[in-house]
């Protein structure tokens, strides 16, 4: 065996020292003649000068997809199987690889090690990946672009998920319901609509949220921090959509065009009621049976109809008296007729869910 002088590692042969040893001198002496990119062993370059040659002679034989070296198939190949070899010693996760973003990272979740710090700001974060994507904060760097339209993405993943918006593609299916995403990440969310979940909770107050982000933005509240600040004035704003609406009246931008006539508005939410005078639609489509109220969701009403069957409740044990539940609050009645002239609001004064 062989040991590592700076770190103590051990080794079965030289040739596997010698290599791991490049790791502490930062020599990479496999320099790729297409591009300036070096590497410390022979036949990580060699999988490197693939992506130029567009070579992938390892083919998947459960699908189509092939790849550059036999590792990245194997990897492939567990996705079919389901196979998850590597577990975590802290929890029961497990994951197709040790290595990159898998299991070494994940375990940093127990640990606390975070171990690649930023030059730039005192950020640190558990894998040189994450890193490198924050980096790009600093730089304004923006490496894959849409064939379709200029936008750019920091993130291979982000520019694939924002593909899908040109071709339409919504592979990810809500197993209640049949709304579908573009996206993994947004059908998780939108399946805590179904369960209920909320695992992101305020410090401040008891207030719980279906996503972090939705977390982050609320906390502001408490904080006070407004962020994103206007170029062109000297207002602030909680979220970077509140800002770029509010940059709109400055530039007088109304991206959003009414396809009946030719009238143009910053929101999509201004374009959706003003579509209402063309189509004739109501904007609040579920209405209660019993008071006429309107609403937009039909959870919503659902919430709402429970008033009336708190008020029959009370009506059928004492005839004399009845029971309205306003805002959460009992308020008694010494006579029915309050309850058959419940004052319903306009559309205009309603709390729009």
């Amino acid at each position: 065996m062989f040991a590592c002088s700076l770190c103590g590692k051990w080794f079965s042969t030289k040739g596997n020292l010698s290599t791991h040893e490049k790791i502490h001198t930062g020599e990479k002496p496999f320099a790729c003649s297409e591009c300036e990119k070096c590497f410390r062993r022979k036949d990580t370059l060699i999988v490197h000068e693939k992506i130029h040659t567009g070579e992938k002679p390892f083919a998947c034989c459960e699908c189509e997809k092939c790849f550059r070296s036999k590792r990245e198939l194997t990897l492939h190949l567990r996705t079919h199987t389901g196979e998850k070899p590597f577990s975590c010693s802290e929890c029961e996760k497990c994951f197709r690889t040790k290595y990159k973003l898998t299991l070494i990272v994940h375990e940093r979740i127990h640990t606390g090690e975070k171990p690649f710090a930023c030059s730039e700001c005192e950020k640190c974060f558990r894998s040189k990946g994450d890193l490198t994507l924050h980096e790009r904060i600093h730089t304004g760097e923006k490496l894959f672009a849409c064939s379709e339209c200029e936008k750019c993405f920091k993130k291979k993943s982000e520019l694939t998920v924002h593909e899908r918006i040109h071709t339409g593609e919504k592979p990810f299916a809500c197993s209640e319901c049949e709304k579908c995403f573009r996206s993994k990440g947004d059908l998780i969310v939108h399946e805590r609509i179904h369960t209920g979940e909320k695992p992101f909770a305020c410090r401040e107050c008891e207030k719980c949220f279906r996503t972090k982000d939705y977390l982050t933005r609320h906390e502001r509240i408490h904080t006070g921090e407004k962020p994103f600040a206007c170029s062109e004035c000297e207002k602030c704003f909680r979220t970077k959509d509140y800002l770029t609406l509010h940059v709109r009246i400055h530039t007088g931008e109304k991206p959003f065009a009414c396809s009946e006539c030719e009238k143009c508005f910053r929101t999509k939410c201004e374009l959706t009621l003003h579509e209402i005078i063309h189509t004739g639609e109501k904007p609040f489509p579920f209405a209660c049976s019993e008071c006429g109220k309107c609403f937009r969701r039909k959870d919503k009403l659902t919430v709402h109809e429970k008033i009336h069957s708190s008020i029959h409740s009370f009506k059928n044990k004492n005839r004399t008296k009845d029971t309205i539940i306003v805002s959460g609050e009992l308020q008694y009645q010494t006579t029915s007729a309050v309850v058959a002239n419940l004052c319903i609001p306009a559309i205009s004064e309603l709390d729009v869910p």
